[in-house]
């Protein structure tokens, strides 16, 4: 047997139950499911399945208050950060 290394993680409780529930349907403990995710994601070289951020509606009125920044040709701009914060302070 390979040498083995303890992992502690914190974690939801009500997570950790409903993966265990799932884990045991499919006939696997907390530690073969962790143990198949890390071989796995070691074989892809990323993690195993897609991740996406879907933004929430903060993030969307900024990207589309960024957007009118970007068109107006009104907006002043900047070339170097000493300015910025020079303007920032003021």
């Amino acid at each position: 047997m390979s040498d083995t290394t303890n992992v502690s993680i914190r974690i939801d409780v009500q997570l950790k139950k409903q993966a265990e529930e799932l884990f045991s349907d499919l006939g696997l403990n907390m530690t073969t499911a962790m143990t198949i995710f890390l071989r796995q994601a070691v074989r892809s070289q990323g993690i195993p399945f897609e991740i996406s951020r879907v933004p929430n509606a903060d993030t969307i009125a900024a990207m589309k208050e960024a957007e009118i920044i970007v068109r107006d040709p009104n907006a002043k701009g900047y070339t170097d950060l000493a300015s910025l914060f020079r303007d920032l302070k003021a």
